[in-house]
Formats: C-alpha cells, structure tokens, sequence
C-alpha cells in the first residue's frame, strides 16, 4: 500500500513525514538539506510507493503570502515536473513550527535537542500530515 509524504519545505532545510502504509498515523522521516532533497526524494520515491504529496503552504494569518510562498510555490513546480506520476497537495503549514517546538516541551525533550532545527522541521511535517489526516479519514 502506498504512503503520503509529507514536506514542510524550507530555504535551508526542509522537514518530512510519512504515514504507515495503512495511512493511519504519520511520523516523523527525517529532515534534510534543501540542497540534497531532490536527490533523497528520488532515492526515497524508488524505494517505497507513495499515493500523494502534501507541501506546506506558508501564509499569513488573514491568509495572504508570506516571503516564503514564493519559494514553496517553486518547489511545487518542480515537484511536479520530477514526480509527475504523484498528486501533489498544498496544506496549511501555519504555526506548525510553534506546535512543533510546543510538543518538543510536552516530550521532555532537552533545551539542546528542542534547539536543533532539524527536529523542529521534521516535527512540523509530521504535525501537518497527522492533521491532514485527522480531517480526511
């Protein structure tokens, strides 16, 4: 059974999460360069079968662009033309990096590890797919 990723994307590192393959709960993948995610989304994509890709959609609270939309729009772009074969999705991404860190504090997570924006994006990934999730089953 295929997954869903999910991708929190970022100009410098970009968080993922993925759902079992029943599509039942999501968790965390790992968070990597921006630079090399093409490279793991091809490696990764080979590997396991994948139904749809949900991405971050950055905006504001009354809903308009933030300076990172742009960026994430791009990246769609480009998603779409590597992967043509797998739907990609927008989701709303908004205050998933607070959520992330709040939930970093809720799990004992040390001052250092809850540091560590890498955690925090791979955290805010699995946010966003768990909640997309939750409204779509």
């Amino acid at each position: 059974m295929a997954r869903i990723l999910a991708i929190d994307y970022g100009a410098k590192r970009t968080g993922l999460a993925v759902t079992d393959p029943l599509k039942i709960i999501a968790g965390g993948l790992t968070a990597v360069d921006t630079k090399d995610l093409f490279t793991y989304l091809k490696q990764y994509l080979k590997e396991e079968p994948v139904e749809l890709i949900l991405v971050g959609e950055p905006k504001n609270w009354d809903d308009s662009d933030t300076h990172a939309t742009p960026l994430v729009q791009a990246f769609i772009k480009r998603l779409q033309k590597e992967f043509p074969a797998v739907p990609v999705q927008t989701v709303d991404e908004r205050y998933t990096s607070k959520m992330a860190v709040q939930a970093m504090v809720a799990m004992g997570m040390k001052k250092k590890d809850r540091q560590n924006k890498k955690n925090i994006d791979e955290i805010a990934a699995t946010i966003m797919l768990q909640e997309y999730l939750e409204r779509h089953t």
